[in-house]
């Protein structure tokens, strides 16, 4: 049994779902986990047995311009590390979480390693800055362990913060319990969606990068050619001109804003179809989790994204901006049952051999036994 803290974002997004997901199954297993975050991740809906909050106080000093979050996060980090005898700090994203881990491990009196995931705005977004590559690479190189999510991330950020250090490509995984084939007609009921409808779901932030644009003009085409419904789940800096595109488009009736959710698996598993045209993916978590509920997906040929859809199998691959071929295979899919339903089988087999939950929380526990066994012969 082993010790671990756990610093991620707290709020909606993967990096965030995917960290909380694991501190629960670690604790199923007999792990005692800390979570150091600023609030309470939104995934500990109740209470789990091994698993303990530890909130981020930061106080507000007329010296200084904003509330310096990153000092107040490393002290807590120190603090729960020599309180609780830690043996692990899992921190997710390089920076600013790495940053503050190191400091918190060099102000602790007690050892800690350092396990380090990369989710992708750290790298593909914050790498870009040349300014803050050093102290990317630093949190990186610094760490005793770091992780991937995908092996397009990987490179990414070999190439662009210039790291030599090993890094281990360890996988998104799903939670069965709660991603699984289910059809809930009182949903689909709520909704007013017609039987005889095919559904199409987005999750995103929406945000540029998310090329929302495309996912409302791929479904365009789509319901030109099938009785269809969008489901638009999410919010961000895009949605009001996104809700003007539908206006604009004539589909208000079509197209449904859902805005935030934050248990969406009932709604993933009612869909025919899940759809991702992003810019920059370094995964791609709603594609499998869909593919978890039996829906096949549809998502460019960036990032992470074809190491989680296999092309023609599992659902299709297509080019960044070609809505014209996305709504071609979606048709093509949607207008025949049976290579519906084989699709269908093939996600849910896909994502339960390649991405289960026991298969990927095995592969964190062997590294966090190798970096220990590593402190111990150093």
């Amino acid at each position: 049994m082993k010790k671990i803290g756990i610093t991620c974002y707290p709020t909606i997004g993967g990096s965030g779902v995917i960290a909380t997901e694991l501190g629960k199954k670690l604790a199923e297993k007999g792990h005692e986990i800390h979570f150091i975050t600023s609030s309470m991740p939104f995934r500990l809906e109740k209470v789990y047995v091994n698993v303990y909050y530890h909130q981020v106080e930061i106080s507000h000093y007329p010296v200084f311009q904003y509330p310096p979050y990153d000092l107040a996060l490393a002290a807590k980090m120190a603090e729960v590390i020599d309180r609780e005898k830690l043996d692990i700090l899992h921190v997710h994203y390089a920076m600013p979480h790495a940053i503050c881990g190191i400091l918190a491990r060099d102000m602790a009196k007690h050892p800690v390693k350092i396990v380090t995931t990369l989710h992708g705005t750290d790298i593909t977004v914050l790498g870009i800055d040349n300014t803050l590559k050093p102290i990317i690479r630093h949190g990186i190189e610094q760490s005793d362990a770091v992780t991937t999510v995908s092996d397009s991330l990987r490179k990414q950020t070999v190439d662009m913060v210039d790291i030599k250090k090993e890094m281990h490509v360890i996988y998104n995984f799903i939670n069965e319990n709660e991603y699984y084939p289910k059809k809930d007609e009182e949903l689909r009921h709520q909704f007013q969606i017609k039987a005889s409808d095919k559904i199409l779901v987005h999750i995103s932030n929406f945000r540029k990068v998310k090329r929302v644009q495309d996912i409302i003009d791929t479904f365009k085409i789509v319901n030109e050619n099938i009785p269809s419904k969008l489901l638009l789940i999410g919010d961000g800096p895009e949605f009001a001109d996104m809700a003007q595109h539908v206006h604009d488009l004539g589909l208000e009736t079509e197209i449904q804003f859902l805005g935030k959710q934050n248990n969406v698996s009932d709604i993933v598993a009612m869909a025919d179809l899940m759809l991702l045209m992003s810019e920059k993916e370094s995964f791609g978590l709603v594609l499998l989790e869909a593919m978890a509920c039996g829906v096949p997906g549809i998502g460019t040929d960036v990032g992470g994204i074809p190491e989680v859809l296999t092309h023609g199998e599992t659902g299709y691959i297509v080019e960044l901006g070609d809505v014209r071929q996305a709504a071609a295979y979606a048709v093509e899919l949607l207008s025949d049952p049976d290579m519906q339903k084989q699709f269908s089988q093939a996600a849910l087999d896909h994502a339960r051999t390649h991405f289960s939950s026991e298969k990927i929380v095995n592969q964190y526990e062997d590294l966090y036994d190798r970096v220990l066994e590593e402190g111990e012969r150093g």
